[in-house]
């Protein structure tokens, strides 16, 4: 477990706070157990000089896939905020994160015990494809922030996406930065097909069903849609993914080949795919990490693969980005780290919890919390305008995308702002 922030909290004295947060709406129960008033004692996690959080990361999986940085990315936003002080009068004491590893049951031993025994007021971040431990944590009305890529964050009142609800219920919307990203990189959508290909999860299927209603209403031709390559194991073999890839385009290949998983698997498939004489457009929502360009295969899978982001990129000229760039420094005791999408993912969700906690003022109770959630927005954050309970049903709408050209990142398309478009 990380020591607690507020032990760490002297070595970032000198930097400046900025602030952003996240909410939940609903203020549809008590908060039994779960708030606590300016002298703390009868709610969980609160005190009268500090305000427990903890975390829920992915830092292992089978597949050798980590998330790791996340952790490291709320570290160094709860950091800043205590260094200006903390939370209307309250620091920090932010316990590190659980390792999930990536497995249904232990998202949910993760949960249970941050609450009961580790008594949290919140859990930010929460960053997993297996996000088991929602409902038990919305039963228990624990305030949690993390990247709304599953279901879970898509309706819950207590539970929030740093960008919003990223695979909603009809009724919702759907982010449109990918799509019309691509199309704007193959000169328009029109006459242009698309195959999109996740895992064989929950998170895979709702990936393809929201991804390819996308990419149709941009106005591409989606030529092969499925959730099919196993979620718990790597393939060995991808020729048969290969094959069907290039051959979904009425026999023909697509124009992009659009991949909602992670790595390795993109690593595999964009191999296959390019030994097999592929060149049209290669895309994904995860590869964008310096650490993954170490090894020469590495590197070159993910040559000239556009990457999805839902964050301003780390080339950005934007003073917030050089204001998180200077956190991660100073958590990471004044070294130079290769920055990645997790340490982001892991600073927006601590960013999130922040401005909403500081909304809710000094009396600060799980119903306080949800009322401040209550039309809850601020503007030109690293994720965009965020805007509370909104989030809860739809994506924040903005993003950029990245291409990998001669081991460095590059930025393809800047970051931008789009309408959403209905999901049915």
């Amino acid at each position: 477990m990380l020591r607690p922030i507020r032990t760490l909290a002297l070595a970032a004295a000198a930097l400046a706070l900025a602030s952003a947060c996240n909410s939940a709406a609903g203020a549809n129960g008590s908060s039994s157990g779960t708030g606590a008033g300016a002298t703390g004692g009868s709610v969980r996690g609160v005190s009268g000089t500090s305000i427990k959080v903890g975390g829920i990361v992915s830092m292992t999986s089978a597949g050798g896939y980590s998330k790791k940085d996340t952790d490291l990315g709320a570290k160094a936003r709860y950091l800043r905020a205590n260094a200006e002080g903390g939370v209307n009068g309250r620091k920090i004491d932010y316990t590190g994160a659980q390792d999930d590893g990536q497995d249904p049951a232990k998202n949910l031993a993760a949960a249970r015990k941050l609450v009961q025994q580790d008594k949290v007021f919140a859990v930010s971040p929460m960053s997993s494809v297996t996000f088991s431990g929602a409902d038990f944590l919305q039963q228990q009305r624990v305030p949690t922030f993390g990247w709304g890529t599953t279901p879970a964050f898509c309706g819950p009142t207590y539970i929030y996406g740093f960008n919003g609800c990223l695979v909603p219920t009809p009724g919702g919307t759907l982010n449109q930065t990918w799509p019309e990203g691509i199309g704007q990189v193959l000169g328009g959508a029109k006459g242009k097909s698309v195959a999109v290909i996740a895992n064989d999860s929950d998170a895979g299927k709702f990936g393809v069903r929201t991804f390819s209603q996308g990419f149709a209403s941009a106005g591409f031709t989606v030529s092969y849609a499925k959730a099919s390559v196993p979620a718990t194991a790597v393939p060995s073999d991808w020729s048969a993914y290969v094959k069907d890839l290039l051959s979904s385009n009425g026999g023909a290949a697509p124009d992009a080949v659009v991949s909602v998983m992670q790595t390795p698997n993109n690593i595999g498939l964009f191999t296959a795919l390019k030994r097999a004489g592929y060149r049209g457009l290669l895309s994904d929502p995860t590869d964008y990490d310096p650490g993954l360009l170490a090894k020469d295969a590495t590197r070159q899978a993910l040559d000239g693969v556009y990457v999805l982001l839902q964050f301003q990129p780390f080339e950005s000229a934007d003073a917030k980005m050089a204001q998180f760039k200077a956190d991660i420094k100073a958590a990471s005791d004044g070294r130079e780290v290769p920055l990645n999408m997790h340490m982001l993912t892991g600073y927006m969700s601590a960013d999130l919890f922040l401005s909403i906690a500081r909304k809710a003022g000094r009396e600060l109770t799980a119903e306080s919390f949800q009322a401040a959630a209550q039309g809850f927005s601020d503007t030109g954050t690293l994720v965009g305008d965020r805007a509370e309970p909104l989030g809860q049903k739809n994506s924040f709408g903005c993003g950029a995308l990245v291409r990998l050209r001669n081991g460095a990142y590059e930025v393809a398309v800047p970051f931008t702002c789009l309408e959403p478009v209905p999901f049915t």
